[in-house]
């Protein structure tokens, strides 16, 4: 409002011939200022190639900038990037999201670049102004970004996939000036605010100029990505293994699910009704699927249903939505994800005729990589950049970096009961004694459910042997995966990620300078609810620093362990 009154003064005193009115320069100044604060984490990206390039925005003062996947698709792993102080900065690849369009880099030779301050997608609101800036068709040759001004013309818009993975989910839409070159940049509101990335337009038919409708990726659902991103991963989106649609009196229904999804183990069946996801209400396909697209796969979130009139809330964890070798991850002998079957009757909504990405076409000359930055870009099946993997994995092992756990183990301690408990761990069998009940887990067999209704504790103390002896040795995989939030209490954690055979295990970290190990998941099989151990008091026992207590939780089953001690021993004989 303040925008059209403004305007309409404008337009008064200049046919009048009368001084602007000192509202409409205040409204000038603040938005002239507002540009020259956000200016300066604009970044102009050149293909290290000499051919293409983009934009993208920084997010952080080490580095860390955002830019699209389709700008940085088949550059390499090295790229050139312009700031707004005139000056020309390597970046290297990090992660990258083909399904969001989404790519992380970090530039090098400052640890004081200036960066963006992020606001809440959630709080956008159709007529807000919007300012977006980029570098379209080349225009910013003195690295100065070119800035375009306008309003919020939708929000939470779902783009269909047209003919790729590429799928925008819960995006921005604007009447803000959005070009080919403009990929990857920063929308920013009236405040300085990040509220996302540049993306889609619709073009006409006879050439790729903006008409009006640009699309921006929600910072929120960038957020949710981050350090999935920053692992150097090629990361993957989520599904329900549930399809929903429609019926004519405006709820949404559950169409089909998979048996073996974690959801259908919650309870929830075909003609379920769908209330809310991820706390927001579900009152459409599209915006089920808007929330369900801004996720990582294996986030934990929670759903609530409908059944007969009565309600259930759950917390469901995510699916993935690919096979790795659909994601450029390279073959893998995971089994391809069911889908649920489509929608027989057609009750999804009409998809929209497909959108144009654009592509980046700024030039910069060939230059050779300097020597330091070489080492910092690491191929890997799977990875867009394992370098930065293996940086993460250094820095959260120093928290697991409890002693020397080489030899048998033997555990002993009081259950929350009372009742005594013993552990032995030697290297062909696992034990447990808690009360008189006797537990034995042989490492030559298969992984069970030992002791009985734990989800398998003790093939998780064995896990937890081998990722504190040597996590990389053992471990068929072993990654950093990124971060997402615990089910339990919504802390927003650092997580290792390994897998054995047909274990895998979650190991969680605090997102903390110095990070605190804080326990882990361990699933006897992906599609089997995991036993969940968590730390407290980890203190020193003997030689080696180990948790004096222990919360082990399967399903809604809970067990609590208190240790005396932990002592290593030479096995004479099996336990």
């Amino acid at each position: 409002m303040m925008r059209i009154c403004c305007c309409l003064l404008l337009l008064t005193s200049l046919t009048s011939g009368a001084e602007v009115p000192p509202l409409v320069q205040q409204a000038e100044q603040e938005r002239i200022n507002t540009i020259n604060e956000i200016a300066p984490a604009v970044v102009a990206i050149f293909a290290a190639g000499g051919q293409g390039g983009g934009s993208g925005v920084l997010v952080s003062a080490d580095g860390w900038a955002v830019t699209n996947f389709h700008v940085v698709q088949g550059q390499g792993g090295f790229m050139q990037c312009g700031l707004n102080d005139g000056q020309v900065y390597w970046a290297v690849l990090a992660g990258i999201d083909p399904t969001g369009d989404l790519a992380m880099i970090k530039l090098q030779g400052r640890d004081d670049f200036p960066h963006a301050k992020i606001g809440d997608s959630d709080k956008v609101r159709m007529g807000d102004m919007t300012f977006a800036l980029g570098n379209p068709f080349l225009l910013a040759t003195d690295l100065q970004p070119t800035v375009t001004y306008g309003m919020v013309s939708g929000t939470h818009r779902y783009q269909y996939p047209a003919g790729t993975f590429l799928e925008y989910t819960d995006c921005i839409q604007v009447d803000t000036s959005i070009n080919p070159g403009n990929s990857g940049g920063p929308l920013f509101n009236a405040t300085g605010e990040l509220i996302g990335i540049n993306g889609r337009i619709s073009v006409e038919k006879r050439g790729r100029v903006n008409v009006g409708a640009g699309y921006a990726i929600s910072i929120n659902q960038v957020m949710n990505f981050l350090d999935h991103l920053k692992s150097g991963r090629i990361v993957d989106h989520a599904t329900l293994g549930a399809t929903v649609s429609s019926l004519s009196d405006g709820t949404v229904v559950v169409r089909n699910i998979l048996e073996r999804s974690p959801a259908f183990r919650r309870g929830l069946r075909s003609n379920d009704e769908l209330i809310s996801f991820a706390g927001r209400p579900i009152r459409s396909v599209n915006q089920f699927k808007n929330i369900l697209g801004i996720y990582p796969k294996g986030w934990t979130l929670p759903l609530s249903y409908q059944r007969d009139g009565e309600r259930f809330d759950i917390n469901v964890r995510l699916m993935a939505l690919h096979r790795r070798a659909e994601l450029g991850g390279g073959a893998s002998d995971d089994p391809e994800p069911e889908q649920p079957p489509e929608d027989p009757d057609g009750d999804d909504e009409e998809a929209p005729p497909p959108l144009t990405p654009p592509h980046g076409m700024m030039e910069r000359p060939v230059l050779d990589i300097p020597e330091e930055y070489k080492q910092m870009f690491e191929e890997k099946i799977g990875f867009a950049n394992f370098y930065f993997n293996e940086q993460a994995q250094q820095r959260l092992l120093k928290a697991a970096d409890w002693g020397d756990f080489q030899e048998a183990w033997a555990l002993t301690g009081k259950a929350g009961d009372g009742l005594p408990v013993q552990f032995r761990i030697q290297s062909d069998a696992v034990a447990a004694k808690i009360g008189d009940a006797v537990s034995l887990q042989p490492l030559d067999e298969d992984f069970v459910d030992e002791p009985e209704g734990t989800g398998g504790f003790l093939a998780a103390l064995y896990q937890l042997q081998q990722f504190l002896i040597d996590p990389n040795e053992y471990f068929t995989e072993f990654y950093y995966l990124g971060s997402e939030p615990l089910a339990a209490t919504g802390e927003r954690v650092d997580v290792l990620y390994s897998t054995r055979g047909l274990v895998q295990c979650r190991w969680y970290f605090t997102k903390e300078a110095e990070p605190r190990f804080l326990g882990f998941d361990c699933f006897l099989e992906e599609d089997l609810d995991p036993c969940e151990i968590r730390f407290d008091q980890v203190e020193s026992m003997g030689d080696v620093r180990f948790p004096r207590q222990m919360t082990v939780n399967h399903q809604d089953k809970t067990m609590q362990l208190v240790f005396d001690s932990l002592s290593f021993y030479t096995p004479k004989e099996k336990p």
